[in-house]
């Protein structure tokens, strides 16, 4: 698709620029919680959910397991902040070397009503292959955002079109599906590549 490959070039160039905006704006689309979080009778992070990845697999919580993974929400009409997330977490994967291949990256669609799975599929090509990109339906979307206690909400936009407003953070969570803390891009690079390293070696 023309329109993608233009996206992936425009996306390059703007990870610099986004990339200092974000050490400005640390605070554009922060992690939200929802209001479930304080609820001690399950955890407020890591609750069971199923979606379908961009190669058609099924994956839920419990396929995750067993290793450690990093989860991500966003969309592919994103403009910045996704695709600018998603090369820097292939950045830090290429970084990492050998050590990449001991955790699994998720990234999480809350807009599927246009990321249809052959869209995603296209859209992947772009970033590292082990990353996945994960789709449901309207009911297992949202689901999979209070699996995570995040946010995500449609923003209408001029010409009957639309936005999504979403929770930004990338979740780190540990080989028994429990939230390990987040990775956020505006911090040093150093600090995220050891949280990754801390992350795989079972040290949260």
């Amino acid at each position: 698709m023309k329109g993608l490959r233009i996206v992936r070039i425009v996306a390059w160039c703007m990870v610099a620029a986004v990339g200092a905006g974000l050490l400005v704006f640390g605070n554009v689309l922060p992690l939200r919680f929802g209001s479930d979080v304080t609820n001690t009778s399950t955890p407020a992070i890591g609750r069971p959910f199923e979606l379908v990845s961009h190669r058609g697999e099924v994956i839920d919580n419990a396929a995750l397991k067993g290793k450690p993974y990093l989860a991500f929400f966003g969309f592919t009409h994103c403009p910045d902040i996704c695709p600018t997330t998603l090369f820097e977490l292939t950045d830090l994967m290429n970084e990492l070397g050998p050590v990449a291949d001991r955790f699994n990256v998720a990234f999480i669609t809350v807009d599927p009503e246009r990321d249809s799975k052959e869209l995603l599929a296209e859209y992947m090509t772009a970033f590292d292959p082990r990353i996945m990109a994960l789709r449901g339906n309207p009911h297992q979307t949202e689901v999979a955002v209070k699996a995570f206690a995040a946010y995500a909400k449609k923003v209408p936009t001029d010409g009957g079109n639309y936005t999504m407003d979403h929770t930004a953070g990338v979740y780190l969570m540990d080989a028994d599906g429990t939230f390990k803390g987040t990775l956020d891009m505006h911090e040093p690079r150093e600090t995220r590549l050891q949280k990754i390293r801390n992350l795989v070696a079972g040290m949260g």
